[in-house]
C-alpha cells in the first residue's frame, strides 16, 4: 500500500497519508498529542532524515516566482534554483528519498538550510539565478564548461599606437576582442601572413617604449612585419588605418571589397608598366584570398545568427556553436556538461543559452565601461579616431569624423572596422526547442536592445550548418566518452594505489601538495599549494604564499617555511585559511575578538569563543580554503614530513593523512616511520604522486622567479625616501630600467608624471651616489 501511495504526487501522497492516519487513530487525546509530535520545529511533517532539521511548513512557502538557495552545514551555497511557483518546486525536494534522483538525494542530505527570494517576474528570477550561480559557484549546479580556452584577436584601442596580438584572456581594459577562433595555429598563421601586407605593431608596451627611448626598432621592423611607429617611420594616423585594415580582413568585414580594390590597382600599375608594383600587389592579393577563404560566406551579408548543435548520452551532453556575423562564420565553440540528474534536453539547452549569453553580455558590458572611463574624449579620438563611438564636443570634430566614416564606407563598404561583434545576434538556431523559450527571447531582447528569435531550422543553408554543428557536437561527445572511459579507470587505479600504500581508509579524492622555493641565501622565500581532485589538477584552487617568518623577513629554513605555510592553511580547521593573497579571515577573527572583549562582564568565555567561531564561519567565500584534503603531500623526505605533521597537529587537524615524496629515489615517507614506502616505478599511484609533486614545484618556482625579478628591478629604488610603489611603476614605465635612470638628468626625471623638482633631485642624487659607491667598491 505504501508503494502505491508514494508513486503519486507529493500533494496526493500527503492527502492519502493524512486519511490513513485519521482512519487508524482512536480519537482520544493521547492520539492527538502523538500526531502533534510528528512535526518539526517549523510545523512540517517529519521525514526521518536530516531534512527534518530545516524543512519549512508548506503554507509558509509562497506560491510565487522566485529563486532559492540550499546551504550546507558550513554556510556554503551548494545549489541555486528558480521556480515559477516556489511552493510547488520546493515541495518536490521533500518527497521520500527513493523518489529523488541520486544526486538530488545527496544534495538534500548535505543541506542544512534553505532560503528563497521572491521576485516579480520569471525574467527577474532567470537573471537572479544566474547571478547567484556566478557568485557562489554551487557544487551541485549544472555548469557547461568549455572544452578549452579559445584564442581571440585582441586590439588595444585605448593606446595611441594600437597593438594587435593573439590572446586567450579577455580581461584587459581598453581592448577589443574578435573571435573566438577554433584553432590558435590557424589564427597565428593568418596573422603572420597579414603582417607582411599590414605591418602593424605587435610588441608589448615595455618593448615599444624602450624602442622609443633608444631609437632602435625591434626585429619585426627589420623583416618587414612592423612599420616601426616607435621611431616615427609611420604616423599614428597611418598606422591606425593599417590596424583597421588588418582587423577587417581577419574578421571578414574587409575581404572581397579590399581584394577588388587591390586588383584594380594591380591592373593600373601593369598598364603603366610598373611591373614591380604590380607583382607586389599580386602577391598581396594571393595572400589575402588565402586568408579570406577561411571566413567563407555561407549566408546573405545581413545574416547575424548563432547556430547550435547538440548531442547527448546518459552521462554527458555536448554542444557546438558556429557564430555567423554578416553572413560569414566568425568563430566556433564547444561546451560539455555532465548529466548529473534527470534533466530534459530542452532544459539543458535553456541553461546553455542563459550561461553563454550572460557571460558574453557581461564581458561586452565591462569592455564598454572600461573604454568609457579610461581616457578623455580627446585621448580616445587620438587613439582610434572615428572607429569608436565618441561624442565630439565641437562641430569641426564631428564633421571630420563624418568625412572619415564616409571615406571608409566608400573604400571598404564598412563604416567601422574595429566595432566589436555583437555578443547577442538577431537569430539563434537550435536543434531542439529550449524550455522557457518565450521567456528566454524576452531576456535576450533586453540584452541586445533589439528583437531576438530562437527557432529550430527545418531546411536551407541554416539547416545544413545546424547539421554540421550537430556532427561536431557528436564527435566531441565520442572523444569525451573514450577519454572518460580510459581516464576514469587510470585515475581510479592511481587513487586506490596511493590509498593502499599509505593505509588510508578511503581513496584520496582531494590531494594538496606543498613546496618551498627560495634562493641559496634564503631570499624571496615563497611556497606553493596545488590541488588535485579525482586525480585531476584543479587550478582554480591553487594558492601561493610569501613566507613571513617570525620577524617578517622570512623563515630561517625550509622546514620553518613549510610549518608556517601549513599552519596558515589549516589554522581555522575545515572552515577557511589564509590564502596568501588575502588576510580577510584573520581580520575577521581579530575584529570578532576585539568586539567580544568589550562585551559586558557577565558574558562568559564560551560565548566569546562562539562569537569568534561564528565570525569565522561566515567566511564562505569560495576563494578561501573551504574543503579539507584527504591527503597532504610535501616535496621532501622525513624532515619535511615531520614538519608538516607537526603543523597539522598544532592546528588540531587529525583526520588528514601526510606523506612526502623524496626526489632522489622517489621514496614515499610517512610520519613516525623510520623507513620509506617503495611504490613500483610504473604504478599509477607513483605517477599520480609525481604529477602532484612536479606541479607543486613548477608553481612554486614560477612565483619565486616573479618575486625575484620584481626585487631585482626595484631594489635600487626601494632605498630612496618618498619613492613608493606607484612612483616606481611610473619611473620604470618611463625609463625602462634602473640603468637608464642612472644616466638621466634632473630634467629627465621631472618629465615623469607627478615628479617635481625636489623629488627629481632626490632621485638623481640617490642613484648617482649608489653608482659612485658601486664604482668605489670595485
Amino acid at each position: 500500500m505504501t508503494n502505491d501511495i508514494e508513486r503519486h504526487s507529493p500533494d496526493e501522497w500527503r492527502k492519502t497519508a493524512s486519511t490513513l492516519v485519521a482512519t487508524n487513530t482512536t480519537g482520544n487525546a493521547a492520539s492527538e498529542s502523538e500526531l502533534e509530535a510528528q512535526v518539526n520545529a517549523n510545523g512540517a511533517p517529519l521525514l526521518g532524515d536530516s531534512r527534518d532539521l530545516f524543512r519549512p511548513k508548506t503554507s509558509d512557502i509562497p506560491a510565487k516566482p522566485g529563486v532559492y538557495k540550499w546551504r550546507d552545514g558550513e554556510g556554503r551555497v551548494i545549489y541555486v534554483g528558480k521556480a515559477k511557483n516556489l511552493r510547488n518546486r520546493l515541495t518536490n525536494y521533500f518527497q521520500p528519498l527513493y523518489l529523488l534522483h541520486p544526486r538530488t538525494q545527496t544534495m538534500v542530505l548535505t543541506a542544512r538550510s534553505l532560503e528563497w527570494t521572491v521576485v516579480g517576474t520569471e525574467l527577474e528570477s532567470l537573471t537572479l539565478e544566474y547571478t547567484w550561480i556566478k557568485e557562489f559557484d554551487p557544487r551541485f549546479n549544472v555548469q557547461f564548461r568549455d572544452d578549452k580556452t579559445y584564442p581571440y584577436l585582441a586590439v588595444s584601442t585605448g593606446e595611441r599606437i594600437p597593438r594587435i596580438w593573439v590572446t586567450r584572456s579577455r580581461k584587459r581594459r581598453d581592448t577589443r576582442y574578435f573571435g573566438p577562433y577554433a584553432k590558435v595555429w590557424e589564427l597565428r598563421h593568418s596573422l603572420d601572413k597579414l603582417l607582411r601586407t599590414f605591418p602593424v605593431r605587435t610588441c608589448t608596451p615595455n618593448v615599444f617604449h624602450k624602442a622609443e627611448l633608444t631609437g632602435r626598432p625591434c626585429l619585426f621592423a627589420s623583416i618587414g612585419k612592423c612599420s616601426a611607429p616607435c621611431i616615427g617611420k609611420i604616423t599614428p594616423v597611418e598606422h591606425r588605418k593599417l590596424a583597421e585594415q588588418l582587423v577587417g580582413v581577419m574578421t571578414g568585414r574587409l575581404g572581397r571589397s579590399y581584394i577588388a580594390q587591390l586588383t584594380r590597382e594591380m591592373k593600373e600599375a601593369s598598364a603603366e608598366l610598373e611591373f614591380e608594383k604590380a607583382a607586389h600587389l599580386r602577391d598581396q592579393i594571393q595572400m589575402l584570398e588565402t586568408v579570406v577563404q577561411q571566413n567563407a560566406v555561407v549566408f546573405d551579408q545581413d545574416v547575424d545568427a548563432d547556430v547550435f548543435g547538440f548531442a547527448a548520452d546518459e552521462l554527458e551532453a555536448s554542444v557546438h556553436a558556429f557564430y555567423v556575423r554578416a553572413g560569414a562564420i566568425r568563430g566556433e565553440r564547444n561546451w560539455s556538461v555532465e548529466r548529473v540528474e534527470d534533466i530534459a534536453d530542452g532544459d539543458l539547452m535553456a541553461d546553455l543559452i542563459v550561461q553563454v549569453y550572460s557571460d558574453a553580455a557581461g564581458d561586452d558590458s565591462k569592455a564598454r565601461q572600461s573604454n568609457r572611463g579610461a581616457a578623455s574624449i580627446q585621448e580616445q579620438r587620438e587613439a582610434i579616431g572615428s572607429t569608436q563611438t565618441v561624442t565630439a564636443t565641437d562641430a569641426i570634430a564631428r564633421a571630420k569624423a563624418t568625412r572619415e566614416r564616409n571615406t571608409r564606407q566608400e573604400v571598404t563598404g564598412r563604416a567601422d572596422l574595429l566595432a566589436p561583434i555583437a555578443p547577442v545576434p538577431r537569430e539563434i538556431i537550435v536543434p531542439i526547442e529550449p524550455s522557457r523559450q518565450a521567456e528566454l527571447e524576452d531576456w535576450l531582447t533586453g540584452l541586445r536592445g533589439g528583437a531576438v528569435s530562437i527557432r529550430v531550422a527545418s531546411r536551407g543553408d541554416k539547416k545544413q550548418l545546424m547539421d554540421r554543428a550537430n556532427e561536431n557536437a557528436n564527435q566531441a561527445l565520442q572523444r569525451s566518452k573514450l577519454s572518460r572511459i580510459s581516464d576514469m579507470g587510470a585515475r581510479t587505479q592511481a587513487m586506490n594505489d596511493v590509498a593502499k600504500a599509505l593505509f588510508l581508509p578511503e581513496a584520496p579524492l582531494r590531494i594538496e601538495c606543498y613546496d618551498i622555493s627560495n634562493t641559496v641565501g634564503g631570499a624571496f622565500q615563497v611556497a606553493s599549494m596545488v590541488v588535485f581532485e579525482d586525480a585531476i589538477a584543479k587550478k582554480s584552487e591553487y594558492r601561493r604564499f610569501a613566507i613571513r617568518g617570525k620577524d617578517g623577513k622570512g623563515a630561517v629554513d625550509d622546514l620553518s617555511a613549510l610549518y608556517e605555510t601549513l599552519t596558515r592553511r589549516f589554522k581555522h580547521g575545515n572552515i577557511a585559511g589564509d590564502s596568501g593573497d588575502s588576510m580577510d579571515a584573520e581580520q575577521r577573527i581579530k575584529a570578532a575578538t576585539a568586539s567580544a572583549s568589550v562585551k559586558p562582564n557577565d558574558e562568559t568565555g564560551a560565548e566569546r569563543n562562539n562569537q569568534v567561531e561564528k565570525t569565522v564561519q561566515q567566511n564562505t567565500d569560495r576563494h578561501h580554503f573551504a574543503y579539507k584534503p584527504n591527503l597532504v603531500v610535501v616535496d621532501g623526505g622525513k624532515p619535511q614530513v615531520m614538519a608538516a605533521a607537526k603543523a597539522l597537529e598544532d592546528c588540531g587537524v587529525t583526520d588528514v593523512a601526510v606523506c612526502g615524496l623524496a626526489k632522489r629515489l622517489e621514496e614515499v615517507w610517512v610520519p613516525d616511520d623510520d623507513y620509506p614506502i617503495i611504490l613500483k616505478r610504473q604504478s599509477e599511484g607513483m605517477y599520480l604522486l609525481q604529477r602532484v609533486r612536479d606541479e607543486s614545484h613548477r608553481f612554486a618556482i614560477t612565483y619565486h622567479r616573479q618575486q625575484r625579478r620584481k626585487g631585482a628591478l626595484r631594489s635600487a629604488l626601494d632605498e630612496i625616501p618618498g619613492i613608493g610603489e606607484s612612483y616606481q611603476k611610473r619611473l620604470l614605465n618611463h625609463f625602462g630600467s634602473v640603468k637608464a635612470m642612472r644616466g638621466a638628468s634632473v630634467e629627465d626625471f621631472m618629465k615623469v608624471n607627478g615628479i617635481g623638482k625636489a623629488k627629481a633631485e632626490t632621485l638623481y642624487q640617490a642613484l648617482h651616489i649608489a653608482d659612485e659607491d658601486a664604482s668605489t667598491d670595485e
